[in-house]
């Protein structure tokens, strides 16, 4: 089995203080891509190069202590691709790929963190333009390989995908448009949602983020905004998924699929 993780880390560093090699090196996945590493080159050398005998690969943003993603793996890559769009979204470090290339097949890992609206029109803007740059990206893609995108995509996409679905309706994250981009990649696009795939009906125990504000966490008004989105055929080879809750590195929590792979 592959097992493959997925964690926003609101913080590398942060993340570390609150237990994750620790965690990391008893759940040995082969492979977890993470999402706003909040750090720079200097700040991973000598440090974060490396977890739990995973070599990690990384896309930094420009602005320091912002965005920033990675893909740590047992298993070394043909080749590494950093970035997508060569503009606007590579200065905020949103996108690493690991292509693992055989004479028989071409996969590849990718780590993507989508913009998120939530501070206001502006971003939410930007997160727009994100959407309609990432999706032919991945349709090109998709007509070359066969992939996984792992992300923090900063959007719920059914009602059954967050608590409060009524009441967040206008609210960046679950705002129509955003669903709709969601659907059209899901159907026109043909990825497949993994979890979905594995878990179609859960509500409660699929939330992988809750806020930081009153209760939430206790409460668990989550939303799910955190996936594995693949190509069908690699989506066909998912076996099992779990959402670890039994610690907290940020305030998201790490989603692990374990697919009959072997890179």
């Amino acid at each position: 089995m592959f097992k493959l993780t997925s964690l926003n880390l609101n913080g590398i560093r942060s993340a570390s203080t609150k237990g994750l090699e620790a965690w990391l090196a008893g759940h040995a996945p082969d492979c977890i891509c993470v999402q706003e590493v909040k750090a720079q080159a200097p700040d991973v050398s000598g440090r974060f190069e490396a977890i739990a005998g995973l070599k990690g690969h990384f896309h930094f943003a420009e602005k320091k202590g912002y965005s920033g993603v990675a893909v740590y793996t047992r298993h070394e890559p043909s080749e590494v691709v950093i970035g997508f769009d060569g503009g606007e979204f590579d200065a905020e470090g949103r996108y690493v790929e690991l292509r693992f290339d055989t004479p028989r097949a071409k996969r590849s890992i990718i780590s993507v963190y989508f913009p998120s609206g939530s501070s206001g029109p502006e971003r939410q803007e930007a997160k727009y333009r994100f959407l309609d740059l990432i999706y032919p990206h991945l349709m090109a893609l998709k007509g070359q390989r066969d992939f996984i995108v792992c992300s923090d995509v900063n959007i719920a996409h059914q009602n059954a995908d967050l608590k409060n679905w009524r009441s967040n309706q206008k609210n960046s994250g679950f705002l129509p448009e955003e669903r709709a981009w969601m659907t059209r990649l899901l159907n026109d696009g043909g990825m497949v949602d993994v979890y979905r795939r594995l878990q179609p009906d859960t509500t409660d125990t699929c939330y992988t983020w809750w806020s930081n504000r009153g209760q939430a966490y206790a409460n668990n008004v989550g939303w799910r905004l955190d996936y594995h989105l693949a190509t069908p055929a690699l989506a066909a080879l998912a076996r099992s998924e779990a959402i670890y809750k039994g610690e907290k590195f940020s305030d998201h929590a790490p989603i692990t699929i374990e697919y009959d792979l072997d890179l």
